[in-house]
């Protein structure tokens, strides 16, 4: 562990003394992504530098046990037992700040939210759920665009797609994907019975260029007419995409623009992050079965959380976590959840790595 302590204080170093070359300050790219990795450890190296040191220290009072002078023995003799404690507090958090990192954490993501079983009363649970997940957006202050919106004609969503732009966006939200369940009495319930349905939600790491290359003839490209509201314009002229990958058979459909231009490039935008998504779900399936069935950010067909309205509950069933805080999470307040799946996550992560 020490080594990669070390290395740690060398590459933050070299990363300092990057930042303060003109050439790659003149460079917003490379200069933005030096400053991101710089941000990202600057946290942890007061840890590293103390562990370092205490390392370092008891290795010269164990020296001194080990020799003939009985002076500097007793003087280091009780020195070394709160020693090991402090490395071992210490270790316990260096441990989890050096797993390895998902490389798509600092990526910003497309969301997908679709009703499910449940007819009319899952699109109105698919407009909650847009509704908290945008919630959370304005407390972190991300951005959001809407690529892609259906309403259903009896209220509600059958399907949104979003892009949310900001700071480790996937970090924080890659374990909303799967399967969402609403339990509560409808309002055209006369006999005040309770109704369970759900929605499905993915999480996409927004895929760059450099991520997936889509070539040309891969790709069937149809255009249509756009339905529904739109006006004239839209529904006078063949504005509307349909995108199919020919390889997967993928397909991504995109009409909310009155260019075809602009939804063509919505539409890429969404089947390049699907790509990338099928990428990271092919690596999850490669993982252990009991790192799958904690806290997968894989499998959209497992249920991983129950919204009770009557009783104000909310369940997550990977870690068995219950909340009567229903209406703080649906106004966007995640933060308790995302923070107990994540240190779930670490737990898994450092157990496997010990094996």
């Amino acid at each position: 562990m020490i080594d990669k302590l070390e290395s740690l204080i060398i590459q933050f170093n070299d990363l300092s003394k990057k930042m303060s070359d003109p050439d790659i300050i003149s460079d917003v790219k490379q200069y933005s992504s030096l400053a991101k990795e710089h941000k990202r450890l600057s946290p942890i190296v007061p840890d590293v530098n103390n562990y370092i040191k205490k390392f370092y220290h008891l290795q010269e009072d164990e020296e001194i046990l080990k020799g003939n002078n009985k002076e500097l023995k007793e003087l280091v003799k009780d020195e070394v037992g709160p020693l090991k404690d402090e490395l071992l507090l210490l270790e316990d958090r260096l441990k989890v700040f050096l797993l390895p990192k998902d490389p798509n954490d600092d990526k910003n993501i497309i969301l997908e939210i679709r009703s499910g079983t449940g007819g009319t009363e899952a699109s109105l649970f698919a407009e909650n759920l847009f509704r908290m997940y945008l919630r959370f957006c304005e407390n972190n202050k991300w951005q959001h665009e809407i690529l892609s919106l259906n309403d259903n004609e009896g209220g509600g969503i059958k399907e949104v797609i979003v892009s949310i732009k900001g700071e480790s966006i996937y970090a924080d939200l890659k374990y909303e994907s799967g399967v969402h369940r609403v339990q509560r009495i409808p309002d055209t319930e006369s006999n005040g019975r309770i109704h369970t349905s759900a929605a499905t939600v993915a999480v996409l790491p927004e895929a760059e260029d450099a991520d997936i290359q889509i070539v040309d003839k891969d790709l069937k490209i149809d255009t249509y007419r756009a339905s529904g509201a739109g006006g004239q314009h839209v529904n006078k002229t063949e504005s509307a995409i349909r995108i199919t990958h020919l390889p997967t058979g993928l397909v991504v459909t995109c009409q909310d623009e009155s260019s075809q231009h602009k939804n063509k490039d919505k539409a890429l935008k969404v089947l390049k992050s699907r790509l990338l998504d099928l990428e990271i779900e092919k690596l999850n399936s490669e993982r252990s079965q009991e790192r799958k069935k904690m806290v997968s950010t894989g499998d959209r067909s497992a249920k991983i959380r129950t919204y009770n309205y009557p009783q104000g509950r909310i369940t997550d069933h990977r870690i068995n976590l219950t909340l009567y805080k229903l209406e703080e999470v649906l106004n966007g307040n995640l933060i308790e959840i995302i923070s107990k799946l994540k240190v779930e996550d670490q737990k898994i992560q450092l157990l496997e790595n010990s094996e």
